[in-house]
């Protein structure tokens, strides 16, 4: 059997974007048990309340509900244990120091398969106020405007010439 090539996107999180102002991301590896794997292989997870902790030099992802495989017996995981993030020494210490800041926070944004690897991407973020969400979207609003009116414009000016 060949070895999967590219990226394979499981699951989402766009509230996060919504919710925080994303800082910086990191790509990390995830340690799993052969259920676990199974079932995101069926494209079955959620991220939603998902975040990242960092104890004891190291860092552990909680709250990503990965339901149970339905094929397989006692061996089965529960559906939302704490998961080990595999990142370098060096990472771990800057996200172990930025979220000692005030607002600070380390959510998931995104699990996939890279080359057959399970695969989380993880953002330092700052959480929104309820005015900065309210803007974000306003101005998210107002440039889909502008760019219905110019392509309307285009449209118009190409059916006259």
């Amino acid at each position: 059997m060949a070895k999967e090539q590219g990226r394979k996107l499981i699951a989402q999180n766009k509230k996060a974007r919504h919710d925080y102002t994303i800082i910086d991301t990191y790509e990390c590896g995830l340690v799993l048990t052969g259920t676990e794997v199974k079932s995101l292989r069926q494209g079955r997870a959620s991220l939603v309340d998902g975040f990242v902790s960092v104890e004891s030099g190291e860092a552990w992802l909680y709250n990503v509900h990965v339901p149970e495989y339905s094929q397989g017996t006692w061996t089965n995981h529960s559906a939302r244990r704490k998961r080990k993030l595999l990142l370098h020494r060096e990472e771990i210490d800057k996200l172990d120091s930025k979220t000692g800041e005030t607002g600070n926070t380390i959510v998931p944004l995104s699990l996939y398969f890279k080359d057959g690897r399970a695969k989380v991407e993880i953002a330092l973020a700052k959480g929104k106020k309820e005015y900065d969400k309210r803007q974000a979207l306003r101005e998210k609003q107002d440039t889909r405007e502008t760019n219905r009116v110019i392509s309307a414009v285009k449209r118009k000016e190409r059916g006259q010439l």
